[in-house]
């Protein structure tokens, strides 16, 4: 196997999680991941290590899915997702429906940086120093504003 095959073997549920949590379309996250890697394809000798190559991936990924939005400048369209049922642990309420209209919309509505670390962290499955390393900041302000934004959800839950 080459290293890109093995790259894309190991990364690509991660960077098609992380898109499919951006767009909201299963089509629209298969073709910016087929994108993202071979944009990385492209560019591999480029990287330089500095940090984790799933951070890179996604960043990779989030950049061509901002370029798809500017040449459609279309919006995501959530009629089809079922609503949330369950208000005790929003991860798994989630990665149960796959896509809760409410949940969605009240992440949409989170003010940043808490919407992309949320983003980050439950649907591309980074870890906090990922997430750190993102943000050019520390693993514990990731932690921190992860916990802020799943608690600002939960009190939203608690509406409906």
């Amino acid at each position: 196997m080459t290293q890109l095959e093995d790259i894309y073997n190991t990364y690509f549920k991660d960077v098609f999680l992380y898109v499919y949590s951006l767009s909201g379309d299963k089509h629209i996250a298969e073709d910016i991941t087929s994108e993202t890697f071979m944009k990385a394809l492209t560019s591999l000798d480029s990287f330089r290590g500095d940090s984790d190559i799933r951070v890179w991936l996604c960043q990779i990924a989030k950049n061509s899915y901002y370029s798809y939005l500017r040449k459609k400048k279309s919006t995501v369209d959530f009629e089809s997702v079922p609503e949330t049922a369950s208000r005790d642990n929003v991860e798994q309420e989630i990665a149960t429906s796959e896509a809760s209209m409410k949940v969605h919309e009240m992440i949409q509505d989170l003010k940043e940086p808490y919407k992309k670390v949320f983003m980050l962290r439950v649907f591309g499955e980074l870890s906090f120093k990922q997430i750190g390393k993102l943000f050019a900041k520390s693993d514990n302000w990731a932690c921190v504003t992860y916990h802020r934004a799943r608690e600002k959800i939960k009190a939203r839950l608690g509406d409906y």
